[in-house]
């Protein structure tokens, strides 16, 4: 069922209205003492006190507003996933930069309707950004400037192609001989962005993102802002990305994604 236009809206401005809770409890921690942990016992998983402190706010606030809705959350898992409506929770996107004290982490919050993204943030407070949107209303970026539509751009060769990804540590042998043919046909290629580099795309400053490993709150809020741009979100095999984790490729020109698949569809089986 396609939502109104007035529902939307209202969606919208609560969107923002989680952001600002979350960003008053993360703040407060960035390049202070954070609360570090590690939820991997054979290996590094950070997390922080920020992580879990914002999406319990957060996830106060929906308990309040929308008693009914769902949330899908990091740090606290399942809550009426089935839910008509789910909110979607990545309260520190990026801990590792976060624990570096860079600012390139995130806050991702998606909404789902009917399973289906309609609307997505990616906040980065501390430099005062908010890309918010979704297919159905467009995308923008809300800043101290004011407000900015956001829209991918025009780039239908990979060669001509500002690239990232998170980092290529964390590809496998296939996908790291992906990564490195994209990489060496792209025009340039950044690392360590985590979700700002989808934010990027959706900003029509880079033109691909990729990645692996992704889960749930990892895509679901990047989906709908990218495409709200204008973009386009598939999976490593040419499909269009359902938002349930793998392997992702956030474009913004669909031109750009065929010249990669040629690539990664050989690495796109798990």
């Amino acid at each position: 069922m396609t939502l109104s236009a007035d529902r939307l809206a209202e969606l919208d401005a609560f969107l923002v209205e989680l952001n600002r809770a979350s960003a008053d409890a993360i703040l407060p921690l960035f390049r202070a003492d954070h609360g570090l942990e590690n939820k991997l016992a054979g290996g590094f998983d950070p997390v922080t006190e920020a992580d879990k402190s914002a999406e319990r706010a957060i996830r106060q606030l929906i308990a309040e507003r929308y008693p009914d809705h769902g949330v899908i959350g990091e740090e606290y898992g399942e809550d009426r996933p089935d839910a008509a409506f789910v909110w979607v929770l990545d309260p520190v996107d990026g801990t590792r930069a976060f624990i570096a004290g860079l600012p390139l982490w995130t806050t991702l919050i998606g909404l789902r309707h009917e399973g289906r993204p309609v609307l997505g943030s990616i906040g980065q407070p501390y430099i005062g950004e908010l890309y918010i949107g979704g297919r159905q209303t467009g995308s923008r970026l809300i800043s101290r400037g004011g407000e900015t539509p956001l829209r991918v751009r025009a780039c239908p060769r990979l060669t001509d192609a500002i690239i990232c990804t998170t980092d290529p540590a964390i590809f496998t042998g296939p996908e790291l001989g992906a990564w490195t043919q994209v990489r060496a046909a792209a025009k340039l290629a950044r690392l360590g962005l985590d979700a700002y580099g989808y934010a990027m795309v959706a900003a029509g400053t880079m033109d691909l993102a990729l990645d692996t490993g992704l889960k749930v709150w990892d895509a679901e809020a990047p989906i709908a802002v990218i495409e709200g741009a204008g973009g386009f979100v598939a999976h490593w095999d040419g499909s269009e990305a359902r938002s349930d984790g793998g392997k992702f490729a956030f474009v913004g020109d669909r031109g750009c994604l065929e010249d990669a698949l040629m690539t990664l569809k050989r690495a796109a089986v798990d």
